[in-house]
Parts: C-alpha cells; structure tokens; sequence
C-alpha cells in the first residue's frame, strides 16, 4: 500500500506516514481552498476557550474571510477521553486539538497527531520563544524539564501559557506578598484568626482533572522534592522520599486546616468564587483563569475594577527551598484524521497565530502569549494584574511526567491525594500508595521517552 493510501486508510489528511508518530505534515501551507470552511478546535470550557474563539474570527477571518473557526468545549474533566475517544476510533469532529503538555506523549506514540517538525522550520521564528515552552508545547520525547532538544521532533506549538499566581487580600494582610513558603501558611493563619467568616487559604483539591496532583506537585517542588528520576523511570523511593513526605504534611497538616468546610473538591471556579466573595484571604489559581475575579458583575469586592484591585494583589508564588512553579497553558495540535483542506488551514492558522503581531494582539484580548517579545510588551504587561506575574514565572516553571502514561500517573494521585486533604487516607499511607502504584504503571508502560 502507497504511504497515501497508508493515511487515507486510517482517516488522516494530507500528511505523510511516519514510523512510530504519526503522519508528517508538509514543509509549507498547502494550497488553501476559497470555500467557507469552518476550522474547529476542541478543548475544555473556562474563558480562555471562548476568548479564543472570539479573538479568531475577528482577526484570522481578515485574512482567510472563508474561514469560520468554532472552540468546542467538554467538561474540564471529560477533556481528556472527549479528545482520545476519537482518537482511538481514527476519526476526529475537530482539527486542532488543544492538549495538555503531558497528553503528547500518548498522542504521539498513537499517531494521532501531526509531526510538524519540518513545518515549523521554515514557518515558525523558534528563536523568539523561550526553549522551555517550545519544548513542553510541543517536543516529544521531552527532554529534560526546561530544556529543548533540537534533535527531538516537534508535534506542537504553544496557544497559551500559563502557571499558577498567588492571590492575596491587600487590605487584610498588607500590600506585601508573603515571600516564603512557611511565611504564607503563618500569615494566612492569622488573617483566619483575625477575620471570622474568611478562610485563611483556597487552593485545588479535587479529585478530577489534574487539580489535586498540581497542588501537591507545587508543595513538593518548592519544598526541595521530586516526581520521579526520569532518566531511570523511577518514582518509588523518589517522589515519597523525605522532601516529598514535607510537602504532603505541610499539604494535609498545615494547609487543609486554612481552607473552608467543604472545600474538599474545589478546583478553579470554586477558588474563583472564594476570592469573589471575599471569604479567602490567599489563593491560588491558574492565571488564565483569573480574569473574571476584575469583573464587578461577579465579585462582592468592589463596583469598579479599581474598587476590587485596592483590595486583590497578585504575586508570583513565594519561594521555599526552590522556587519552582507549575506550568500550566497548552499547545495545538493537527489531528492525524483530520480532511486535507482543514490541516492546510490548521497549518495555516498555526503560523498566523505565531507572527508577532498576532500574540501582541492576542495579548491584549486577553491571551497568555508565548512569544518572548510579546510576553515583554506593553499589550501584554498593561493587560492585566497578573500578567506580569507570568512574565517572572516563565523561568521558574517545572512540568509532570511527559510519558504516554500519563492518564493514568494523574489519576492516581488525584485519588491518593484529595483522599488525604479530605481524612480518608493517612498522609504518609497516600504518599506511598501513590509511589507503589505509579511505579506499578511505568513498569509495566514500556519505555516511552523521558
């Protein structure tokens, strides 16, 4: 069978076959059609989604007036098996899939995703984005964390960065951040103490998406732990070792306590809420999330903007024994299944996007660019509070394991984890249930890359 034959057979569009990755987009757009076409992405519902939406037809349709580009969405936890399901079946309702960094591994061992590496050569200014997001966008297998293999293909571009920002109550603790760690706990403490009604800290517990596991992997960064030795696979022993055991106590023992009855499954809306309705004195929330806490309409803080931002500061997150962030944001994705016509334009969006005006734009719409220049620039930094806050945290960002098993490395800890913040599970039993039981994974995963 011919290599096209090959891609038709399994659904895919124009690409070309590739050992173990998938089909290999071209090297240049492909000739687009003048059809209306409607570009669809899929990703989960949160504002960034429909800001995107919104941001591509009034600026893409200026070029490519044919062209109508619809953001899908599905459930935060339905992510995931929304986009996979069909991958499975080889046939997709979406052209761009918008992954997490860590579903690379697995979409690309699948070959369920473009390889676009020859594509971005000769599209994409590479040298105008830090080498850590190219790489945890879209480069697998992953190198080590904050560093970019130009050797390693490339299946991705980022569409939007992110990280966690610490939220505090300016005129209940003061105009200065906590800076360290064991500092937060101890000023969120006494604000509780001092302010009946309002609850020292909100943060992410829930057991669903990857809510639970990123707070506990923040503690575990900051205070000096790791997930694993990615070089030996190895994660029992690693991640439940003396540090990683800290950071589960400071988790369960120190923090939980802070937090509001019933708080045992809140992710983003709920700590949004929290903040809005002025019942948490610090909080932690992913920076493109946080946009609405400014809007009057849905906070008890203030009538005006100003009204809200003389009450609410936002900080990069206080250091401890490192200062490691999580990274968040996401990459797009060409769906291997996709029609022909539709991952010429997808390519053809992706480069688009990616041009400095274009992030300068997205900027100011509200978008966490990626580029360098546009991270820096007054579009941006103006834009919002806390935008400045993800400009400083770029180089503090660690990710989660980059392997095709990653699903399910999540899912036990999500498990392991909000059973401990909710007295379920004995913290130290949690630790070395989530060590034995994610070892017992890649194990028995194969290889898989870093």
């Amino acid at each position: 069978m011919s290599t096209a034959a090959a891609t038709a057979a399994c659904g895919g569009g124009g690409g070309t076959e590739e050992a173990g990755g998938g089909a290999q987009a071209p090297a240049t757009v492909p000739e687009l059609t003048d059809e209306p076409l409607t570009l669809s992405f899929i990703w989960f519902e949160w504002p960034p989604a429909q800001a995107l939406e919104d941001f591509a037809n009034a600026e893409y349709t200026k070029e490519r007036p044919n062209v109508t580009v619809e953001v899908n969405t599905v459930p935060n936890a339905n992510w995931h098996d929304a986009m996979f399901t069909q991958f499975a079946a080889r046939q997709t309702d979406f052209d761009i899939a918008v992954l997490d960094s860590q579903h690379i591994g697995e979409a690309v061992t699948n070959g369920n995703i473009l390889d676009i590496t020859d594509f971005i050569e000769g599209n994409v200014e590479t040298e105008a984005f830090d080498p850590y997001l190219l790489a945890a966008y879209g480069q697998y297998p992953q190198a080590e964390t904050g560093q970019r293999d130009e050797d390693a293909s490339m299946y991705g571009l980022p569409l939007l960065g992110d990280t966690w920002t610490m939220i505090y109550r300016k005129d209940l603790i003061g105009d200065e951040p906590p800076a360290t760690w064991d500092e937060m706990i101890s000023v969120a403490a006494q604000c509780q103490a001092e302010n009946p009604g309002v609850s020292g800290l909100a943060f992410h517990q829930a057991n669903g998406s990857d809510a639970a596991a990123v707070t506990y992997n923040t503690v575990n960064g900051l205070y000096g732990g790791n997930l694993w030795d990615a070089e030996e696979r190895q994660i029992e022993g690693v991640i439940n070792d003396e540090a990683g055991q800290k950071a589960m106590d400071v988790l369960v023992n120190e923090m939980k306590p802070l937090t509001a009855t019933g708080s045992g499954n809140w992710f983003i809306d709920e700590v949004n809420a929290a903040v809005a309705q002025g019942k948490a004195c610090i909080a932690f929330n992913w920076i493109a999330a946080s946009g609405g806490l400014l809007d009057p309409a849905q906070s008890t803080l203030g009538s005006t903007r100003e009204e809200i931002l003389d009450k609410l500061g936002f900080a990069t997150l206080p250091t401890q024994e490192t200062d490691l962030v999580p990274l968040g944001g996401m990459g797009m994705h060409i769906s291997a299944y996709a029609p022909e016509d539709r991952q010429a334009e997808a390519l053809n969006f992706m480069k688009w996007f990616l041009q400095a005006d274009t992030q300068q734009k997205w900027a100011a719409a509200g978008g966490v660019p990626a580029r360098t220049d546009a991270l820096q620039s007054p579009e941006f930094l103006e834009a919002g509070p806390f935008n400045q806050v993800y400009a400083d945290s770029v180089e503090r960002m660690r990710d989660m394991w980059n392997v095709p098993e990653y699903a399910r490395l999540v899912d036990i800890e999500n498990t392991s984890v909000n059973a401990a913040l909710n007295g379920a599970m004995d913290p130290q039993e949690a630790l070395d249930s989530i060590a034995v039981e994610q070892q017992e994974v890649l194990d028995s995963g194969g290889s898989g890359g870093l």
